[in-house]
């Protein structure tokens, strides 16, 4: 993110922290009929963590939050307090988007710089763009792939979100850069799709959220709200995803400023929008589709009880939960030592 956002988004997020009240809480029910037996919201505490991203390790039921404050991932204790799994300071500067791949007991994280935090440099910030993969029990380092490197073109760059399929094979989104990248489950990479299409707007982010569904990813583009398909075996058929709303949904416009995204059992996907910026409103959106996601329909929108939520992820007894870090006031310049899960 350019210093020229960082500016915007720290006057703008502000604002929306003093004016925007909060809704009420959403029924565990509220996506796919999946009732929830976990708590209904978990109040995290922690030294300025500012978690952007969150997943669920089934097998030790517990959370983990990666920290764009601090560039580390964290167990989330039963209380809301922490502890940390994941630390290498001479790599991570802002963990993003993680995920558990429950199958090979390893959690896969997205890391990126955008200047907030306590590691940025002149060298990373709005350059980095990398793939961890660690193991979830020990948090010992699996492989790293650097994937501005693999860009190669030597332009911005920042790792947002991953998702992965059945054989391991990772998908990563990169935010300053039109480009969706694939890593081997031996750390090797490559560039899946770069096409101009899936550009940012001059200053902010783009390519956001990633969910496999299929064969095919199906991607949030952040700055527009837009959603696309790319077939992984025939990444040439990029393609825009059409998408109609259902009565009281606002329409297709209100996916404006889509973050993170979640594949659900029922084949919906649930994700969360935010006002960052000045724009788009804080709410948890699905979206559904019957023909392959080449059309989708958004099925339903729901104000969100917290600011600025950017992640989804499962939770205990099949609820889903979203995560807000607080990150008006990391961009106001004061972060903040609470987070919340909430379920939703």
């Amino acid at each position: 993110m350019t210093r020229h956002l960082l500016r915007t988004a720290a006057v703008t997020a502000a604002a929306a922290g003093l004016l925007l009240g909060t809704a009420g809480a959403l029924p565990a029910s509220a996506h796919g009929g999946h009732e929830s037996r976990g708590p209904a919201v978990i109040a995290g505490h922690a030294p300025t963590l500012v978690p952007e991203g969150a997943t669920w390790d089934q097998d030790r039921q517990r959370f983990l939050v990666g920290s764009l404050r601090h560039g580390t991932v964290s167990v989330v204790r039963p209380g809301g307090g922490v502890r940390t799994l994941i630390d290498e300071p001479d790599t991570l500067v802002s963990v993003i988007g993680l995920h558990v791949d429950r199958a090979r007991g390893r959690v896969l994280l997205a890391n990126g710089d955008n200047g907030l935090g306590t590691r940025t440099s002149a060298a990373t910030a709005g350059r980095l763009a990398g793939l961890g993969a660690y193991d979830l029990e020990t948090g010992r380092r699996l492989f790293y792939a650097d994937l501005a490197a693999v860009a190669g073109d030597g332009g911005p760059h920042f790792a947002n979100d991953v998702a992965f399929g059945p054989d391991g094979t990772a998908y990563v989104t990169d935010s300053l850069a039109p480009v969706v990248y694939r890593i081997g489950t031996d750390g090797t990479a490559s560039v899946l799709v770069r096409d101009a299409r899936l550009t940012p707007a001059p200053g902010g982010y783009g390519l956001n959220g990633i969910v496999l569904r299929d064969g095919r990813l199906i991607i949030g583009k952040w700055d527009d709200g837009m959603l696309w398909q790319v077939p992984v075996h025939r990444p040439a058929d990029l393609r825009p995803i059409p998408v109609t709303g259902g009565p009281g949904t606002g329409g297709p416009g209100a996916l404006l400023h889509l973050d993170g995204l979640l594949g659900r059992p029922d084949g919906s996907i649930v994700g969360v929008t935010n006002d960052l910026a000045g724009a788009g409103r804080d709410a948890s959106v699905e979206l559904r589709s019957t023909d392959g996601w080449r059309t989708a329909r958004l099925t339903s929108v729901r104000p969100s009880a917290d600011l600025l939520p950017t992640a989804v992820t499962p939770g205990p007894g099949g609820g889903v939960y979203a995560l807000s870090g607080r990150l008006d006031l990391a961009f106001a310049g004061t972060p903040g030592d609470t987070f919340s899960l909430r379920r939703i």
